[in-house]
């Protein structure tokens, strides 16, 4: 076996249980590496058994990353997210494998991209509203899905968040929460408002189901996957489309439910502060293009602005050199 087998094997087994790290984070790296030897095998035509570190080399590890871009059309965050995985890696690497410092140090050198700055994609209020009524209340199964979009958007919560709610996670006494084991191992509580708690209560009152019970289960029971969640989702875009046109042209992922209450929150005059707390993210940072994406609050404060009075006149460069500047 080569020395690569046994020092990914400890990653795992031992680097990873030492952190903690979560189960979501575990997949993400076992995915990464997956991805990684398979690239090796066909660029380098070795099996994974028999690779060393050495084959792993910075060339190696870049051309990998362009490959995610170029033939798995990833974008640049996912391309900066298996690069976080193979640094992690490499810096468990550098303390069982210190023969190999320097090539561990050219791979940990290699930095993330800049990733272009996108418009954040929300719903606008008629355009939520007419995705909570696209669900049958009548039916098992759209009462499920409507009271799990109306606390998706009323809370903000991730999907891997809402994906682990138990029964037990809601309260209403002595105030309307729901609770949360969120990203970065932190718990997290977020108001509800009086209707939605009502009817989150009533859900778990019929179904008879106990504290330990999954929220928003499958037909047998067990907890919803992200997958099953993004594809009820799209289910009831299909339909809310069919009278809110303008849903056709967005492209609405549970992370868009998210976006939205952040906007909503945005809109009603929330500190981004509170926001950021809100959500659970570790800073401002975070909430900050949120800022951005808002066209109204911009076109408000432009409206309190006084115009220019000055004249403008465009610049005409009187040097040659400056004139073929001007002209590029």
């Amino acid at each position: 076996m080569s020395d690569l087998a046994p020092v990914l094997e400890g990653f795992f087994a031992e680097r990873l249980t030492q952190r903690r790290a979560s189960r979501h984070t575990v997949a993400a790296y076992r995915d990464t590496f997956k991805l990684l030897l398979r690239f090796a095998q066909r660029r380098l035509h070795k099996t994974p058994t028999s690779l060393d570190i050495a084959d792993l080399d910075a060339d190696f590890v870049g051309a990998f990353l362009d490959d995610l871009e170029t033939s798995r059309g990833n974008c640049v965050a996912t391309r900066n997210l298996r690069l976080t995985a193979v640094h992690s890696f490499f810096s468990y690497a550098a303390l069982r494998c210190p023969e190999h410092a320097a090539l561990i140090q050219r791979v940990l050198a290699i930095p993330t991209k800049r990733p272009d700055r996108t418009t954040i994609n929300y719903l606008t209020t008629a355009e939520t509203e007419t995705l909570l009524a696209s669900p049958d209340p009548a039916t098992f199964l759209g009462r499920r899905d409507h009271l799990l979009l109306l606390v998706a958007v009323e809370t903000g919560l991730r999907v891997s968040e809402l994906t682990a709610l138990t029964c037990g996670d809601t309260t209403t006494s002595p105030a309307a929460v729901v609770h949360c084991h969120g990203k970065g191992r932190k718990d997290r509580t977020t108001p509800l408002r009086s209707p939605v708690a009502r009817a989150l209560q009533s859900w778990v009152r019929d179904r008879g189901a106990s504290p330990g019970d999954a929220l928003f289960p499958t037909r047998s029971g067990g907890h919803l996957s992200t997958d099953a969640i993004a594809d009820l989702l799209t289910k009831h875009v299909r339909t809310a489309a069919r009278t809110c046109p303008s849903l056709t042209t967005k492209h609405v992922t549970p992370h868009t439910l998210r976006h939205t209450t952040a906007m909503r929150l945005l809109q009603a005059g929330v500190d981004t502060s509170v926001i950021a707390l809100w959500l659970g993210h570790a800073n401002t940072k975070s909430t900050q293009p949120y800022l951005h994406a808002d066209l109204t609050m911009k076109e408000q404060a432009l409206a309190r602005t006084a115009p220019h009075r000055a004249a403008r006149a465009r610049f005409r460069p009187d040097d040659a050199l400056l004139a073929f500047l001007e002209s590029l």
